[in-house]
């Protein structure tokens, strides 16, 4: 489905076309996470970054529903961040980085959150844009999302993960190396 330009990523017409309507009602019917944003500036934005838009394509294809939730005003960007209820089909059953993938002696998961991130060219949510994201909804009521890990966590061996139980949201740890098909990881791309 992507073919490469000059180095760059590129998707086929008709599926551009295909991905703007799929985010533009998206963007109509949830306007909640984004009060007070013009969806033309937003399209035109994306007409002009064609890697932004195959990552936005990539997160829509493994299940992530990627939505407006912001609007940075000293960088001009629009932050889009996956808004599916649970997290990512696509994207679940993966340890947290290479690093854990590679500590598997068998039994190894596909791929990393943290290696397929940058594969998508998205970024983990943080704690705190996690904590934030939930402000806009339930999500990962059922599920877990693995979230960036900070540095010093991870140097002993875990890594972190959140979700949204008894109406609250719990950021807990595990093995960076563990993983469960429940367990995924939301995606956050500046625009």
């Amino acid at each position: 489905m992507k073919k490469t330009v000059n180095n760059k990523i590129e998707l086929p017409q008709e599926r551009i076309l295909e991905l703007f309507q799929i985010l533009h009602t998206r963007f109509e019917k949830n306007m909640n996470r984004h009060e007070g944003l013009d969806w033309s500036k937003i399209q035109t934005k994306l007409e002009d970054n064609a890697e932004k838009l195959w990552s936005l394509n990539e997160m829509e294809e493994t299940g992530g529903e990627p939505d407006v939730i912001g609007y940075d005003a000293k960088t001009d960007e629009f932050i889009f961040c996956d808004c599916v209820q649970e997290s990512p089909k696509g994207r679940r059953s993966v340890c947290y980085d290479h690093e854990a993938l590679e500590s598997r002696k068998e039994h190894k998961p596909k791929n990393s959150a943290v290696g397929m991130a940058a594969e998508m060219g998205i970024e983990l949510l943080t704690e705190e844009q996690y904590r934030d994201l939930q402000q806009l909804g339930k999500f990962d009521t059922k599920t877990s999302s693995w979230v960036a890990t900070p540095t010093e966590i991870r140097e002993l061996g875990g890594a972190i993960f959140g979700d949204l139980r008894f109406g609250r949201v719990f950021i807990y740890h595990n093995g960076a190396e563990s993983y469960y098909g429940a367990r995924g990881f939301r995606g956050l791309l500046k625009v």
